[in-house]
């Protein structure tokens, strides 16, 4: 596991971005089911300017994610997962889009649209929810074909905030701009900015990765 907070200086608006990989040693890769991703609980994601609008999960899954919103959109990313096909084992790349999606309980749920090509051309779209200081992410077991083999998802990228567009109105006129992002607090913690994941697996096995973000040097 890895992440970043981008630009790094105290006090003002930043990116959160986390990563990580799964190994194995079995002929194929673990069902992932779920991760908990945490993040210290002092990063302002309520005064980011972010998931202003709700995307509807049909809507995605009709037409992927360039239909939502431009104010829907809250980061990016990108996930490789492992495809067992005709007994061999074949990658893809997909696309991540978080999109904010209706939240009846007040914390905000996220749609993740993953759009693939190749060697599966589909989709999928992954619901999680935004709580105080992490984002909890849950991934059903998705098979290749009716009755097939599950997908693995092996690595995944994602990223809070960046330079996102969005559009308001005023005085009549449509006005684009860049929502203020997520905020780095004052100070920071002592050891740094510190994350950590829990990860979920078909069978009920779990594992657990941590890094941390070095505090920025003064000035």
């Amino acid at each position: 596991m890895t992440a970043a907070l981008r630009p790094e200086r105290l006090g003002k608006p930043t990116t959160i971005s986390a990563s990580f990989q799964v190994g194995w040693t079995e002929p194929r890769p673990p069902i992932l089911t779920g991760v908990q991703l945490a993040y210290p609980n002092d990063l302002g994601f309520a005064t980011s300017g972010l998931g202003l609008a709700a995307c509807d999960r049909a809507l995605i899954e009709e037409n992927g994610p360039a239909a939502c919103p431009a104010n829907s959109q809250i980061g990016q990313g990108s996930a490789l997962v492992e495809i067992p096909l005709s007994g061999f084992l074949h990658a893809e790349r997909a696309q991540l889009t978080l999109l904010a999606a209706p939240s009846p309980n007040g914390y905000v749920h996220v749609s993740v649209a993953g759009v693939g090509s190749f060697p599966v051309s589909a989709v999928v779209v992954l619901s999680a929810e935004l709580l105080p200081g992490g984002l909890g992410i849950a991934i059903p077991p998705i098979p290749t074909l009716p009755e097939g083999p599950y997908v693995s998802l092996v690595e995944m990228h994602l990223q809070l905030g960046g330079r996102l567009t969005y559009f308001e109105h005023v005085r009549g006129k449509t006005v684009a701009y860049h929502p203020p992002g997520i905020g780095l607090p004052r100070t920071c913690p002592r050891g740094g900015f510190r994350f950590a994941a829990t990860f979920a697996f078909l069978g009920g096995e779990h594992a657990r990765a941590q890094t941390r973000v070095a505090c920025p040097r003064p000035g």
